[in-house]
Parts: structure tokens; C-alpha cells; sequence
């Protein structure tokens, strides 16, 4: 069942794309895609997916199961960041450890359909406001991880954090993605189809060639990776088991379904390698690629769908 599911994820086009830009940077192929249509494809992405999730949530019927798998996704996004950062910031530097902070805080909407797909196999439903919760779980990751890098890299009197916080929910990236989740919310219905055309039909083509230029950027900064390759490997392994693990256990203080339980569970557990790394390449492009993107992509993203995927599920079960 497991290796099913990640024969259809590591066949996905999108995924795909990633493993040719690799393979371009390896036989030293001249494909380039230009700096400016890079930063509009980050941008078109932040913004989809923010559109997306605000229209999911205006659609949902509020109970109160929903409002507390919300501030359940919201707290879990805003706290992993903060202790994944000061696990790193020794041994990667600060801007670093803010990128994989924010991507581990974060959320990988390919794991969520993995999900989706497993939790079909085992015939276990969930509920349609999880998609929100996934999509509202972005946003204060990469504020968190924006926040830590201003505040530890640049602000050296530490005498006020709010300065900071401004600056952080005023950065760019961040604004799209809180803007375009506020205008779903409240965007008419009917008018918001009228874009459908372009915040979903074109997103994966985008989303294809996005993946293409982070596998050639991903190749070409390898040795970054290569350089801690033990230790963000095992990280890579770490963070996604605890996160998923525990949050799979607390859960049962807020939701009562098994599979919107397993889905918190499996959204604490991944790592985004679509809107953080588009948000990163904005907010902190010192950081290096090389590191956060191999540890979603290559370590996180495999475990997840072979290996936390069966464990969260158990545990939640099991509590």
C-alpha cells in the first residue's frame, strides 16, 4: 500500500520536473530560466495558494471542531519553527535555520494529497475543512521563520521585538500569501470563478516549472548539502517523526474523527518545498537552498509517504 503511494507521488510530472532540472545541472546542460520569471512564478504560487485556501475556509460550515483544528494548525505552524531553528542555528547560522525552520513549520500540499490517497485506501474519511487549515498553515510559518532570521540576523540591540513583527508581516512574501487568503475569504463566490482559470487550472504548469528551476538550483548547490549531510539527514528524519508523532497523540483533545486527526498529524509532519522555498527566495535569499529543499524533497517527503504515514495513523488509532 505504501510503496503505491510513493510510485504515484515520485511519477507525479510536477516531481518530475524537479528530477530533470537535476539532471540538467549534471551533464551541464546551458537550460536557464530568467531571475525575473523565477520571482513571478514565487509570487503566482504564494498567491494560489493563499486565494485557494481562503475560498476553501469562506465555503466550510463553521463548527467548533473546525475552529479548533485551526488555531490547532496555526499553533502547530507557529511553534515548530521556533524550536527547529534553535536546534540548528549552531550548527547551520542563522539565516539557514530560519529557511528550514519555516519549511518544517510549514506544510507540503503533495503530502496532503498523499494523504488523501492513503486515508482512501484505508477507508477512513476526513473532513473537507482540512484543506483550509493546510492552506492557513503556510502563513505563520514563514512569518516565524522570517521573524527569527530579522531578529537574531540583523537586529543586534534586541531592545524591541515589534519593530520586527512589523517588518516580518510586512515582507513581501508573507503579504501575499495573508492578502490573497483574506481576499478568498471574503471574494464573492461566483466573481472568484471568473479567476479560477488561473489560480487553479494553470497552477501545476506553474508549479512544473517552478520545481524545475529548485532541482537546478538544488544540483547546483549540492555541496551544502553534502557538507552537513549526516546531520540534516537525520534531522530530516527527526523533526517530521516528532512532529507527526506527538501532534498525532494531542489531537484527541480537539478532534473526535480519526482521519481529520491523521491529517493534523500528517500536516505537523511535513515539509514544504512549493511556498516556502517561494517564499525564502524573497524573504532570505542567503539561505541556502541546497539544504532546506534536499531535506523536504528528498528526505522528509519519502519518509513521510513510506514510513509516517502508516505510524501516524497507528498512533492515532492507538490514543
Amino acid at each position: 500500500m505504501s510503496s503505491e503511494i510513493l510510485i504515484s507521488n515520485l511519477t507525479n510530472p510536477t516531481l518530475l520536473f524537479f528530477v530533470l532540472g537535476i539532471f540538467a545541472v549534471l551533464i551541464k546542460s546551458d537550460l536557464e530560466i530568467p531571475a525575473q520569471s523565477v520571482k513571478f512564478i514565487s509570487i503566482y504560487l504564494l498567491f494560489s495558494i493563499g486565494f485557494k485556501g481562503g475560498q476553501e475556509l469562506s465555503h466550510s460550515h463553521a463548527t467548533g471542531e473546525m475552529a479548533l483544528a485551526v488555531v490547532g494548525g496555526l499553533l502547530i505552524a507557529a511553534v515548530i519553527p521556533l524550536y527547529v531553528f534553535f536546534v540548528l542555528k549552531k550548527r547551520l547560522g542563522v539565516m539557514n535555520a530560519g529557511a528550514i525552520a519555516s519549511t518544517y513549520g510549514s506544510v507540503s500540499a503533495v503530502t496532503f494529497v498523499s494523504a488523501v490517497s492513503f486515508l482512501e485506501l484505508m477507508q477512513v474519511p476526513y473532513s473537507g475543512y482540512m484543506v483550509a487549515v493546510m492552506a492557513l498553515m503556510e502563513a505563520p510559518a514563514i512569518v516565524m521563520g522570517v521573524f527569527l532570521i530579522e531578529y537574531f540576523g540583523k537586529n543586534e540591540k534586541k531592545n524591541s521585538i515589534w519593530p520586527i513583527v512589523k517588518h516580518s508581516l510586512s515582507n513581501g512574501s508573507v503579504l501575499v500569501i495573508l492578502g490573497s487568503l483574506v481576499i478568498g475569504i471574503i471574494s464573492d463566490s461566483k466573481q472568484a470563478e471568473g479567476i479560477k482559470p488561473f489560480t487553479t487550472d494553470i497552477f501545476k504548469g506553474f508549479l512544473a516549472i517552478f520545481l524545475l528551476d529548485l532541482g537546478m538550483l538544488t544540483a547546483r548547490r549540492i555541496s551544502a548539502f553534502r557538507k552537513y549531510g549526516w546531520f540534516v539527514a537525520v534531522m530530516a528524519t527527526v523533526f517530521p517523526a516528532v512532529n507527526g508523532s506527538v501532534v498525532a497523540v494531542l489531537s484527541q483533545f480537539i478532534l473526535s474523527d480519526a482521519g481529520d486527526r491523521f491529517m493534523l498529524a500528517l500536516l505537523a509532519a511535513s515539509a514544504s518545498y512549493i511556498a516556502v522555498p517561494a517564499a525564502m527566495k524573497l524573504a532570505a535569499p542567503r539561505a541556502d537552498p541546497g539544504l532546506f529543499i534536499p531535506m523536504a524533497l528528498g528526505v522528509t517527503f519519502p519518509f513521510n509517504i513510506t514510513i509516517g504515514m502508516p505510524l501516524y495513523l497507528y498512533i492515532v488509532r492507538s490514543f
